[in-house]
């Protein structure tokens, strides 16, 4: 068994897509039918994180701690106009509050 899909709620959905996509995540827009408009990326070779809006029916993600291993090629193609991340373990907050645990290798 393994995870195959992660949804975070937020309220800041384009700043949140922007911060994935720092750590170099690769995010599509998607809707299905009629829900609402919000973002994908596959991590790995099955693994999908979404970000949609937050609502009153799916009120934004609360303390959570994720965890993303990226290659530092991969690091550097994401931040093309800033600094390298460094090798290692990093701890960054996303727009909305949350811990992610960045390693890169």
């Amino acid at each position: 068994m393994c995870i195959g899909l992660v949804v975070l709620y937020t309220e800041r959905l384009e700043a949140c897509r922007d911060f994935y996509a720092g750590l170099g995540l690769t995010f599509q827009r998607e809707q299905h039918g009629e829900g609402p408009a919000h973002y994908a990326a596959v991590l790995g070779e099955d693994v999908v994180l979404e970000l949609y809006p937050a609502s009153s029916a799916r009120p934004a993600t609360g303390s959570l701690r994720l965890g993303l291993v990226v290659s530092a090629k991969d690091a550097a193609a994401a931040r093309p106009a800033r600094p390298a991340r460094p090798a290692g373990r990093q701890l960054v907050t996303d727009p909305d509050g949350r811990t992610v645990e960045v390693l890169v290798r």
